[in-house]
């Protein structure tokens, strides 16, 4: 068996050092990408999760808003299921004929 010589461990060594800067390079740049994508405004979203409510241990009932119009989702490990679409949004959770009284 032989030996790996010195020349092959400093090539060794400095590949190994090269592709682990490599990569810490790729994940600064990931890291400034992503939070300037997470640096919208928020008045400018359209899509908001308003309530998560767990059914059971596999299962959770999810409602989204989208341009101010609900939709009852259920996610589970068989996949998503469309409950209720197209409810209308209510405004801090009162219905508008109970604000009207």
């Amino acid at each position: 068996m032989d030996l790996i010589n010195l020349t092959d461990l400093f090539r060794f060594t400095a590949a190994l050092v090269f592709v682990l800067a490599l990569m810490g390079g790729l994940a600064l740049i990931m890291r400034k990408v992503n939070h300037s994508a997470m640096r919208l405004d928020p008045r400018k979203r359209r899509l908001q999760i308003v309530e998560t409510l767990p059914l059971d241990a596999r299962r959770k009932a999810l409602l989204l808003r989208r341009d101010g119009t609900e939709h009852l989702i259920i996610l589970g490990p068989a996949g998503e299921t469309v409950v209720e679409t197209g409810i209308e949004s209510k405004k801090n959770g009162l219905d508008l004929e109970e604000k009207e009284e």
